[in-house]
């Protein structure tokens, strides 16, 4: 399994964003992980496309990694999409129609998600396998930063694995919320791939020694 690193750029230096971004990337992060709050779905506010278009402009050439934590997402799915996001995630609480949503998402030809909360239940995966490239899982509630990791995420992430491989799907597994390096391969085991970080790395004085530090738990567990 490949295992990446995604830095939470929430976490990062507002006044410095690409240079700060550009720093973790540097340091060894893959996937750059981008929060939409919007002051209503969940109760903080944050940044939009206009900002993911400048952080590619800036020539932030990894992946940018979109999450919605707003409601409605119809419109921010087309903007974020025209503004350059390889991948773009929402909860499905946040829409009466997220069928349509993962369906206008991947006709913008971007990879499409779920964020599913601590409370959802799985069954909002019914029905919607052949639409997904990615699925968070959030092992905090979403809308705020540096948040303790709920523990009964572990149990949630295995039961999406288990269902990924049962049904043959190419989705990423992500899990977002209190990644740290002294948990980060209990996650890996329980059946994630990618891992969203933001306060561990960003809160760090050397972002490279915690993204080594995430590494080396991760390659033992890829190696038994």
């Amino acid at each position: 399994m490949t295992y990446l690193i995604a830095p939470s750029i929430l976490s990062a230096d507002f006044a410095r964003l690409g240079e700060d971004t550009q720093r973790a990337l540097d340091a060894g992060g893959d996937i750059v992980h981008f929060d939409v709050m919007d002051n209503h779905f969940v109760p903080n506010l944050t940044i939009g496309a206009p900002i993911c278009k400048a952080l590619i402009d800036y020539g932030i050439k990894a992946p940018i990694d979109v999450h919605l934590m707003a409601s409605p997402v119809e419109t921010l799915i087309e903007q974020f999409a025209k503004a350059g996001a390889e991948a773009i995630s929402f909860h499905p609480e946040a829409t009466y129609h997220p069928h349509r949503c993962l369906q206008m998402i991947k006709g913008f030809g971007v990879k499409a998600g779920y964020a599913i909360n601590p409370a959802t239940s799985l069954e909002v995966l019914d029905f919607v396998g052949e639409y997904l490239d990615v699925i968070i899982v959030m092992a905090v509630n979403p809308g705020f930063g540096g948040q303790k990791f709920i523990p009964s995420a572990l149990e949630k992430i295995a039961l999406i694995r288990e269902w990924i491989d049962d049904n043959d799907l190419n989705i990423r597994l992500e899990v977002d919320g209190g990644v740290k390096v002294d948990n980060i391969a209990e996650i890996a085991e329980a059946g994630a791939d990618t891992f969203i970080a933001g306060s561990a790395i960003f809160d760090a004085p050397d972002y490279k020694a915690v993204i080594d530090a995430m590494r080396n738990e991760l390659a033992e567990v890829e190696n038994g």
